[in-house]
């Protein structure tokens, strides 16, 4: 909250709980589930970074790097990116340099979707 970033009404398709953002364009969700039962699961959370629209993008921002669909109801996609953010080194946190790197991560993502605001529905 202190990077500017707000609650999110949208719902993601595979993760509970709430998300955050600070467009419209973009959400954020946090999966702190997934790999939480390997000896250092609990230094890491995977962001899911939600561009939830099901319109046709760029071939240039899809991919690993980039975006990827995600499957939601009547054979409809979003799009989305997932990131491993390492926050935890043993005993040492690292919260600060993961937050910087979600603020940048962000940006980044948000930079290639923002051209396409205008041919959202």
């Amino acid at each position: 909250m202190n990077l500017d970033f707000k609650k999110t009404s949208i719902k993601h398709p595979t993760i509970s709980g709430d998300g955050l953002m600070q467009s419209h364009l973009l959400h954020v969700f946090f999966d702190i589930e997934t790999g939480a039962d390997y000896p250092d699961g609990d230094e890491w959370f995977i962001a899911d970074f939600l561009f939830p629209y099901d319109m046709k993008i760029p071939d240039s921002i899809i991919g690993a790097d980039y975006f990827t669909t995600i499957p939601i109801e009547n054979n409809k996609n979003f799009w989305h990116h997932r990131e491993m953010v390492r926050y935890k080194y043993g005993k040492t946190k690292k919260l600060s340099e993961a937050l910087e790197f979600l603020e940048t991560k962000y940006k980044e993502l948000h930079s290639l979707v923002e051209p396409l605001e205008k041919d959202i529905k």
